[in-house]
């Protein structure tokens, strides 16, 4: 079950391949930050956007991955994977010493990157914190315990499943297909989108704050 929409910093030169990945991951479900330069991803890592996985392609045309993973760890400890064309062990050192995550020689398969991309945010992920907070909410994702203002707040499976995607994903505007991923019953179920609107109306009752997810019209919400 996939409960964050991660964003991705996708930094590659190469048209077809920028395009053929980028597909494949947010088909995938992530959010993807296409950059096919090192100063259009350094203007983005400026810009305050945080990321969950740095992709970064070692030649570029105005610089290399290494210069913009250290501009990217310079704001936190972002996972990073390196695509090259060349394997080299010089580069690989290098990369590994500036704290990559792991090292794909082109030309590399689609499903396997993904997997590989999958692998780190996992080990990265199972590394966060136990509680997670929206607003004055608290979620124990330990015991899957919710309390709010000190009272605990009682809700379904459902209802859990879409407070925790929200509260990991807080200032992101979430889609209505995201949200109906991140819902999928493991039962098999499929939930629908009225029933996706239904359970947000509950959620939103039962914590007493209609404020707390924003509708975004005819895209989503955001928490």
């Amino acid at each position: 079950m996939l409960y964050l929409m991660n964003n991705i910093l996708f930094v590659e030169d190469d048209a077809i391949i920028a395009s053929g990945l980028r597909y494949a991951l947010e088909s995938e479900g992530y959010t993807v930050t296409h950059c096919d330069s090192a100063a259009d991803a350094k203007d983005v890592i400026a810009g305050g956007q945080t990321f969950d996985l740095a992709l970064l392609d070692i030649g570029l045309p105005d610089g290399n991955g290494f210069d913009v993973l250290k501009k990217l760890r310079a704001r936190g400890d972002t996972p990073a994977i390196f695509l090259t064309a060349v394997e080299d062990e010089a580069n690989t050192v290098l990369g590994f010493d500036l704290g990559a995550d792991d090292y794909v020689t082109k030309p590399f398969r689609l499903r396997e990157l993904i997997s590989r991309v999958k692998a780190v945010l996992r080990r990265r992920e199972g590394g966060t914190a136990e509680t997670l907070t929206l607003g004055p909410v608290q979620i124990n994702t330990r015991t899957a315990k919710v309390a709010q203002n000190g009272e605990d707040v009682e809700l379904t499976a459902l209802e859990y499943k879409l407070l925790l995607t929200f509260a990991s994903n807080k200032g992101r505007i979430l889609t209505r297909a995201q949200l109906l991923e991140s819902l999928w019953d493991t039962g098999g179920n499929y939930v629908t989108d009225n029933t996706l609107t239904v359970y947000v109306k509950r959620l939103r009752e039962k914590l007493h704050d209609e404020d707390l997810i924003e509708t975004v019209r005819g895209v989503g919400y955001r928490a």
